[in-house]
């Protein structure tokens, strides 16, 4: 918010000297000769005229031609090339100048140490033959404004005479380096504090988000009888925005007026924006715009970015027509209202209709593009720019790492890097989320030392990148580096060391973290709840969320999602509902992401809700009918299945592999043959989706369930992909289903060559032995099972009894499973009944879950 105050008052200002000096440069005719040749005032100021608009080559012209020229003539030319950043030519000027006194040696230290070449500073400063209070300043604010506090210091404490300056400098220096403790120390020490001082504390405090400190700041200045300037008062409310106190907001405004600067545009325009950050001020921001005695162009974009951004766009429409200049500033607000609201075709008219362009107007509609999934056409846009700024790389940077092409995000940060451009802040966070997201570490630590030389290792934006980056490279240790050498964490910083944390499987120090946190939001929750449920930490997550609840944090969608996961994997199908209900309350029915989640929920719970779900969503994407499908071939309803996918057909929604996976495994379920060849057949012909292994496991999976056993056989052998273990699997299941011990001992001997220490294999075939009371050949697989040390995972399970989710384990000992065997066996030669016979076939060991443990698990209601 302050920066973005400063910037409208920079361009405003800007704006205003541009234009003034051109009036004034209209008086002078450009050639030189008709000037008195003894009118040396006016050509300096014709000098130093051009120079400030960045005309440097027509200022030396009228350099070259003077005959005569003074010191202040040649200091102004000197001063010209340095502040536009030719050191070079004002390093030559300068060595040809043999009248140069201690302000022509100033002036180039100051250049050199704004550029940022503190070494040529130094180096000037120390052969200064005298030095007076401004060289001092100079160097020290070079040093300071490039990240070196600690040398500024230093000179700060050995100058012999310092000024106000002097002080406003240094404490500068801490402000920027977010070292408030050490700025304030200072700012105690001044004898004589001037506005500059007073908002240079205020703006620190506000750098470091200790908004509370920036506003007692203020108060304070204003009881020791400083009245307010625009300056200050504009980095005041930017305090006040981040405090989100719209009470303080009104005592501030009143301030304005009794200290006249109500009529004052910049600050109008200050307190109309802190009204616009605010929902519950939009009211009152639509007053004040209407009441305001003068508006400028920001004031008019304001209200229209305003309006736009919470998606009214009918009232930004409205205020950019009433706008009687129609400016650059209000156009471009206008053309990212419409692409903000999806309507870049309007944008893209309304930029054709600016005559010229500014780079802002040309950076909105490259970030209107971006936002939009319109990569292209921001690529060929950021080509045809006649010139680039910061922002311009910035948001084509950010653009490629949001839509994907995250190679693409860091060969344009190299590009800028090459160019001698430092990453902006904005770039640099992009580049870290583009590193993360392709886990390009060596990058990413590139990165991290270039944010070291711009000066951010202290900006909270940046570090929260690098824990995020380096959290998706899983480098815990770099993640808890950056941790730790951050000066000041905010919330975010937490919630991203909590989520890198549980990331990388280290739940216990996320829950430490997470414990350790003095204020959390929704976010923290959401994080820690999400870190539980992806754990298969259920009733942690679970009890995590009715804490969250009972501490009165309204939970997000996001965390309704985790919440509604645990529901599903517990089958608590009435807490299930309840949040169900929850969803109603609070709006988020509607979203995309929770009708999915309550769809897979309730299909896990066994409920037939999540027809009721699917049916009442408005929109729908393809995890919503892949979810219905999955959830159809769970419970075996092959019709079902079809039925939604000829839906899903006519609705034009293409199908990816995972939809076939899932509908072959519910055309499997449901006995439906002939359904699912002819699916399996389309996948390549119509769709052009070639079979994974997957895909052939289940129609050997539905061949085998109907009793086409010979020919699943057969189709495994005729496959153009080696059949893994997955594959003969299915057709060994089959083989216990029906009772084929021929081939299930062939696909048995194949399974354990192929993987011998998978239990689920000996398991399923020991069942197909037992299930034909063969109990000598399922001792033979037990006692190969133990020569071979495979181990079997025991069964678990749970139930809901009286509000408390119940677990069940079954955890038999090795040995004494051969005690079972045995009474089995016996109990099956002494039975002369034969109706015993049907009934002893199901209680064989049956650890078939075993096998299926990664697709499914047995719930209960």
């Amino acid at each position: 918010m302050m920066i973005g105050l400063r910037w409208s008052s920079a361009i405003h200002l800007s704006f205003s000297l541009h234009h003034s000096l051109l009036r004034s440069l209209s008086n002078f005719p450009l050639p030189v000769s008709s000037y008195p040749a003894n009118d040396l005032c006016r050509y300096t100021t014709r000098i130093q005229d051009l120079c400030c608009l960045g005309y440097v080559s027509e200022a030396r012209s009228v350099f070259d031609a003077m005959p005569h020229k003074d010191t202040i003539t040649w200091n102004s030319m000197i001063f010209g090339y340095s502040l536009n950043g030719m050191m070079d030519d004002a390093r030559r000027l300068f060595d040809a100048f043999a009248g140069r006194n201690i302000r022509t040696w100033t002036i180039l230290v100051s250049g050199y140490a704004r550029s940022g070449c503190l070494e040529e500073a130094q180096f000037l400063f120390d052969l200064m033959p005298e030095r007076n209070t401004v060289s001092w300043n100079s160097l020290i604010s070079g040093y300071a404004q490039n990240g070196y506090v600690g040398m500024a210091r230093r000179l700060f404490d050995t100058m012999p005479m310092r000024d106000i300056a002097s002080w406003n400098a240094i404490i500068t220096g801490y402000c920027h380096a977010h070292q408030m403790v050490e700025a304030k120390e200072l700012f105690e020490q001044m004898c004589t504090k001037d506005l500059v001082s007073w908002t240079v504390m205020i703006s620190g405090y506000v750098l470091v988000n200790e908004h509370g400190k920036a506003w007692r700041t203020f108060l304070r200045m204003h009881r020791e009888g400083l009245r307010p300037d625009q300056s200050n008062f504009t980095t005041a409310i930017s305090a006040v925005v981040a405090l989100g106190n719209l009470k303080l907001l009104e005592n501030l405004r009143t301030l304005v007026i009794k200290t006249n600067f109500e009529g004052d545009v910049i600050v109008g325009t200050a307190i109309l924006n802190a009204y616009t950050k605010d929902g519950r001020g939009l009211d009152e921001a639509v007053k004040f715009f209407e009441q305001m005695p003068e508006r400028n162009e920001y004031s008019w974009s304001t209200m229209i970015a305003t309006f736009a951004r919470i998606g009214l766009l009918d009232d930004a429409i409205s205020i950019y027509k009433r706008d009687p200049v129609k400016s650059l500033a209000s156009q471009t607000a206008m053309l990212t209202g419409y692409a903000q609201n999806g309507r870049i075709s309007a944008a893209k008219i309304l930029f054709e209709q600016i005559p010229n362009p500014s780079v802002v107007s040309w950076n909105a509609m490259i970030a209107g593009y971006a936002q939009n999934n319109m990569l292209d056409e921001a690529k060929q846009l950021f080509q045809r720019m006649p010139m680039r700024n910061a922002v311009s790389w910035s948001a084509m940077i950010a653009g490629c790492a949001q839509n994907g092409e995250n190679e693409e995000a860091l060969h344009l940060l190299s590009e800028l890097h090459r160019l001698g451009s430092l990453p902006s802040l904005s770039s640099l966070t992009s580049g870290f989320f583009a590193s993360g997201n392709i886990g390009a570490l060596e990058f990413g630590r590139q990165l991290h030392s270039l944010s070291l030389k711009a000066g951010s290792q202290f900006n909270s934006y940046v570090n929260n990148g690098l824990i995020t980056m380096y959290a998706k490279c899983k480098n815990i240790e770099a993640v808890s580096g950056v941790f730790r050498w951050m000066k000041a964490r905010d919330t975010v910083s937490w919630n991203s060391l909590i989520t890198a944390l549980s990331q990388n499987n280290m739940l216990e120090d996320a829950r430490i973290a997470f414990d350790k946190m003095l204020k959390r939001d929704v976010v923290s929750w959401t994080a820690i709840i999400s870190a539980y449920a992806q754990a298969e930490n259920w009733n942690e997550a679970l009890k995590l969320f009715l804490k969250m609840l009972n501490e009165r944090i309204l939970p997000n969608s996001l965390t309704i999602t985790s919440v509604l996961s645990a529901c599903g994997s517990l089958a608590a199908t009435n807490l299930g509902r309840q949040i169900h209900g929850l969803t109603f309350k609070m709006g988020y029915d509607l979203e995309l992401f929770v009708g999915n989640a309550l769809i897979t929920m309730y299909f896990k719970c066994g409920c037939a809700d999540s027809f009721g779900v699917f049916y009442e969503m408005f929109e729908c994407d393809i995890v919503t009918w892949n979810s219905m499908l999955a959830g159809c071939a769970q419970h075996g309803l092959g019709r079902e299945a079809v039925e939604i996918f000829e839906q899903m057909k006519s609705e034009q929604v293409l199908p990816n592999a995972v939809t076939f996976l899932v509908l072959l495994c519910a055309c499997s379920h449901g006995g439906l043959v002939h359904e699912g060849w002819h699916y399996f057949r389309s996948m390549s012909k119509v769709y052009g989706i070639m079979p994974s292994r997957e895909h052939y496991a289940s129609m050997v999976d539905l061949l085998g369930r109907a009793g086409y056993l010979s020919e699943a056989e057969e189709f495994i052998e005729n496959m153009p992909i080696e059949p893994d273990s997955v594959v003969w699997a299915a057709l060994l299941g089959a083989c216990r289903i029906h009772q084929n011990v021929e081939l299930g001992r062939r696909v048995a001997e194949r399974l354990f060559d192929m993987d011998p220490q998978d239990s689920g294999n000996y398991v399923l075939l020991s069942n197909l032995y037992a299930s034909l009371g063969k109990w000598d050949e399922v001792e033979e697989v037990r006692k190969l099972m133990i020569d071979r040390h495979v181990i079997t995972r025991p069964g678990y399970s749970w139930t809901q009894i009286k509000k408390k989710i119940k677990s069940l384990t079954g955890n038999i000992q090795q040995e004494r499973i051969g005690v079972i065997y045995a009474t089995m066996k016996e109990f099956y030669n002494n039975m002369k009944d034969p109706s015993y016979d049907s009934d002893l076939k199901s209680l064989k060991y049956d650890a078939e879950e075993e096998k299926e443990d990664a697709h499914a698990h047995l719930y209960h209601s």
